[in-house]
């Protein structure tokens, strides 16, 4: 009775996880949209700065409450993770600056790979043939839904090649952190969110006036514009936080897989709030193929052999206990 009772808790954990990071991540985009195209503020990588300053005063408060007790993260740990989520961050703006969106949708379908490569070589992942037709079948649906026209140039190449690499290996760190070290999500937020905040605050205004032409001290800032930051930056704790949670508890090729849900919904939202675009039947039926594929990949990869380590490469430091915030993980055995 036990074993079913803690499978069954660690089941319904996981399905809170996953719908904390879609309600918020959907959320966030849908906010974002409104506040970039409706009301001009188009310096994504200073928005990006300030959702991190916010998610960093959370994390603040939560220590000063005693919910987030001390760890440790060395420094060269902490400057290779924030050096790949930045470059993951300028690497997607410039991505979308520089290429068409049919290219920029590639782009992020191939982390799906990447990442599987990275795990294939880091953390010694043999995946079924089952897992792997499953990942292809999403693949392919959210290819049939987003990819349109699709032109490339040297330049947006290069941009998108750096941009899917650091996304695929900042992702990975968090899952390889967590593990190495032995650390909640807030935990890790609470090293990794300060130092990300102070770098994109001081570099985001200069590459947003790069890439747009415009000063972010020169935007109309108004009520309902300053509201609308207010509110993406408080969505935006929930979202990176729910990140770390999913990460920490699937790992970075689960994350990604699942992730293009969120595509789909966002396509759906999309039409309803904007009614832009249109659910034309090739959205359609690439939406029922990618959930397909989304429901294969849950049960093939959690078969047995579906997705195993075939040798623990990890080593773990484990800190001295605590009180605080923790979540349960998976350390060996099968992903």
């Amino acid at each position: 009775m036990a074993p079913a009772s803690k499978a069954d808790k660690k089941a319904a954990l996981d399905a809170a996880s996953w719908m904390f990071n879609v309600v918020t991540s959907v959320g966030i985009i849908i906010v974002n949209k409104a506040l970039m195209a409706t009301y001009g503020f188009s310096y994504a990588t200073t928005l990006t700065g300030l959702h991190f300053a916010t998610t960093t005063l959370m994390t603040f408060i939560l220590r000063w409450l005693g919910y987030i007790q001390p760890s440790q993260l060395p420094l060269p740990e902490l400057l290779k993770f924030v050096l790949f989520a930045n470059f993951s961050i300028v690497g997607m703006n410039v991505s979308l600056m520089w290429n068409s969106v049919g290219f920029y949708q590639i782009a992020k379908l191939s982390m799906i790979p990447v990442s599987c490569l990275l795990e294939v070589i880091l953390d010694k992942i043999r995946y079924s043939r089952d897992t792997k037709l499953s990942i292809t079948l999403v693949l392919m649906g959210v290819a049939v839904c987003t990819v349109t026209d699709v032109s490339v140039n040297t330049k947006g190449f290069v941009a998108a090649f750096v941009a899917v690499w650091s996304t695929a290996l900042q992702q990975y760190y968090v899952h390889f952190l967590q593990r190495k070290y032995s650390l909640s999500s807030f935990n890790l937020l609470g090293h990794t969110a300060p130092v990300q905040a102070a770098s994109l605050l001081l570099l985001g205004p200069f590459l947003d006036y790069w890439m747009t032409n415009k000063r972010v001290d020169n935007y109309d800032y108004n009520v309902v514009s300053v509201s609308f930051l207010i509110l993406s930056c408080t969505i935006a704790i929930g979202t990176n936080l729910s990140q770390f949670i999913c990460i920490g508890r699937f790992t970075a090729v689960s994350f990604q897989v699942l992730g293009h849900m969120k595509t789909i919904l966002v396509l759906i939202l999309g039409f309803f709030f904007f009614g832009k675009e249109g659910l034309n039947i090739q959205v359609v039926i690439g939406m029922i193929i990618a959930v397909m594929g989304m429901i294969w990949y849950g049960k093939a990869s959690s078969r047995p052999g579906g997705k195993e380590r075939r040798s623990h490469s990890i080593p773990i430091t484990r800190p001295q206990k605590h009180g605080g915030v923790s979540e349960p993980s998976e350390i060996n055995g099968k992903v």
